[in-house]
């Protein structure tokens, strides 16, 4: 099991989450979203080797990168996967949107490519949609007194881990967010493809929005702020 920086865990009565992602932007978007826990990062974990994203889904990869981090630390974790499906490209670049270039976190290029590749799509037909998956996992002992009623676990068996850590409770929720792609980009703000995504009721692209008005409509805010009612319940348990 990989160590943990215990001194960045000394904060009672909050939930410790170990955020499964070296993502630097995505990673002040999450933490904003979770702001009522304690959240640490991979720069916590020593020799942390992340899960490679093979699943087919956006819940499969979100669940992969959950899971391992559970392993590994012991640790309540939380992981996403996120991406955008364009109509006219049927549903790609889905999955892979992170490197469609090739080359994975190459927003500049990824952009560019999207770009070329819709070049004589018309406005009419340049409708897309960002996707959200966000995955939960809780290690067994901090599970313990978890109401969990219709609350749309997919698993609250224990499960035991590659090295020897098990889990009780497993939760994917996931986020959508409908709007058109621009031909170029506008605006400083956000990452990925928000310089070209205009949501659905807005006028402005993503990147175009303040980072509180990004959340409130945005497929990863949605997300977040469902699972986050999981997480409120581990608070007076792991506060104890």
């Amino acid at each position: 099991m990989c160590a943990v920086d215990r001194s960045t865990t000394e904060s009672f009565g909050l939930v410790r989450i170990l955020l499964a992602t070296r993502n630097k932007k995505k990673l002040v978007e999450l933490q904003r979203l979770l702001a009522g826990s304690q959240v640490l990062t991979l720069d916590d974990v020593s020799s942390y080797p992340e899960a490679p994203e093979t699943g087919a889904t956006f819940a499969e990869n979100a669940l992969l990168k959950a899971r391992e981090g559970a392993r590994h630390t012991g640790m309540i974790t939380v992981a996403d996967d996120s991406g955008l499906s364009v109509d006219a490209l049927n549903g790609m670049p889905g999955v892979f949107s992170a490197r469609w270039s090739g080359e994975h976190g190459d927003d500049v290029a990824n952009l560019n490519l999207l770009l070329g590749q819709l070049r004589d799509v018309p406005i009419e037909r340049r409708n897309a949609s960002f996707h959200c998956a966000a995955a939960l996992v809780i290690p067994e002992s901090a599970a313990v007194g978890l109401e969990n009623e219709n609350n749309g676990l997919i698993a609250d068996r224990p499960f035991a881990g590659e090295f020897g850590t098990p889990w009780q409770v497993e939760r994917v929720v996931e986020g959508e967010m409908v709007g058109t792609l621009l031909r170029e980009p506008r605006g400083a703000g956000g990452f990925g493809y928000d310089p070209i995504f205009v949501a659905e009721g807005e006028s402005v692209s993503n990147a175009e929005l303040s980072p509180t008005e990004k959340d409130a409509i945005s497929h990863r805010g949605k997300a977040f702020r469902a699972l986050a009612k999981l997480v409120d319940q581990l608070a007076p348990i792991v506060g104890e």
